[in-house]
C-alpha cells in the first residue's frame, strides 16, 4: 500500500466537501490544465505526486530563521541593502499562520462563495506601511540568475500575483513590486568538503492581479459543471492517461478476438 499517494480521496477534501479550499497551488494546475484540475478537485483523483525537493525546503526554513532574526529586531536584512530596498521583515501576529502550509493567508470570495487561501513564504514591509510580498527559490545552475526570463517562471509570477491578490483582499496596502529571494548552489568548488556555498540574489516582479478574479471565476464554472475540460495540449499527465488506455483497450480487444478465433476453431476440429 502507498505510504502518499491517495488516487481516490475522502469526499471532504474535494469541490463541495467542508475541508475544501481553493489553493494557490490548486490555481496553479488549473490554468497548466483544466482536464488534471476537474480531475483532482471535482472527481477527487489527483496527479501522482514527485518527489519532494527537501534540500529546497531546507533552504526554505534556513531564510525564514534568518529574516526573522531581522523581525525580531526591527532591522533590515543585509540583502535589502545590498540592492536598495527600503524596507524591514513585517511583524504581524499571524505572520506564522500566512506562511504554514495549509493554513496561509484566506479570503472567502464573495461572487462564487469559496475560500481562497496561500501559503506566504515571507512579508516585508517599507516606510509608506506597504507591504512587499516575498518568495524564496533555490536551484543549481552554472550561470548566476539574474531575471526570470524563462517561459516556465510565468507560474512563479502568477504565484507571487496571488499573493498580493490575497493580502489587498485581506485589507492590506500592497506594493506592486515582490521580491524572489533565489539562492543558487554554487558548482564551481574543488571539492564537496560537507557543504554548499549559494549565490543570493533579489529579483523584483512587478506584478498584475487584474486576471486573479476572473480566473476564480472561470474555475467555480469549471468545477459546477459536468462536461469535463478539454485536454491541455501539452500536458503529459493528459497524454500519458489517454495512451495508456488506448493501449489497455487494443490489448483486451486482441485478446479477445484471439479467444474468439479459437473458440470458433475448436467448433470444426
Amino acid at each position: 500500500m502507498s505510504l502518499y499517494y491517495k488516487p481516490d480521496r475522502k469526499a471532504d477534501w474535494n469541490f463541495g466537501g467542508p475541508r475544501w479550499r481553493l489553493s494557490r497551488s490548486k490555481i496553479g494546475l488549473f490554468q497548466e490544465c483544466p482536464r488534471c484540475f476537474y480531475l483532482d478537485n471535482a472527481l477527487g483523483t489527483a496527479r501522482p505526486p514527485g518527489f519532494p525537493f527537501n534540500l529546497n525546503s531546507a533552504v526554505d526554513a534556513l531564510f525564514k530563521k534568518e529574516f526573522d532574526i531581522h523581525r525580531a529586531g526591527k532591522t533590515a536584512h543585509p540583502l535589502m541593502e545590498k540592492y536598495g530596498v527600503d524596507a524591514v521583515p513585517f511583524q504581524h501576529p499571524k505572520m506564522d499562520i500566512w506562511r504554514e502550509n495549509f493554513k496561509g493567508i484566506d479570503y472567502a470570495h464573495p461572487e462564487t462563495g469559496m475560500t481562497v487561501s496561500g501559503a506566504v513564504d515571507d512579508v516585508w514591509v517599507n516606510p509608506k506601511g506597504e507591504l512587499i510580498i516575498v518568495d524564496y527559490k533555490s536551484t543549481s545552475k552554472d550561470e548566476s540568475i539574474v531575471a526570470l526570463e524563462e517561459e516556465w517562471h510565468n507560474g512563479y509570477k502568477r504565484q507571487m500575483e496571488i499573493y498580493q491578490w490575497l493580502f489587498r483582499m485581506n485589507g492590506f496596502t500592497v506594493s506592486d513590486t515582490g521580491y524572489f529571494v533565489y539562492a543558487n548552489a554554487s558548482k564551481d568548488r574543488e571539492a564537496f568538503d560537507a557543504k554548499l556555498e549559494f549565490e543570493v540574489t533579489l529579483i523584483p516582479h512587478v506584478g498584475n492581479t487584474s486576471w486573479v478574479d476572473g480566473t476564480i471565476r472561470d474555475i467555480k464554472a469549471c468545477l459546477t459543471s459536468t462536461a469535463i475540460p478539454e485536454a491541455t495540449e501539452d500536458c503529459d499527465y493528459c497524454r500519458y492517461r489517454d495512451m495508456a488506455g488506448k493501449k489497455f483497450k487494443a490489448h483486451v480487444e486482441k485478446n479477445k478476438s484471439a479467444k474468439s478465433e479459437k473458440n470458433e476453431q475448436k467448433l470444426f476440429d
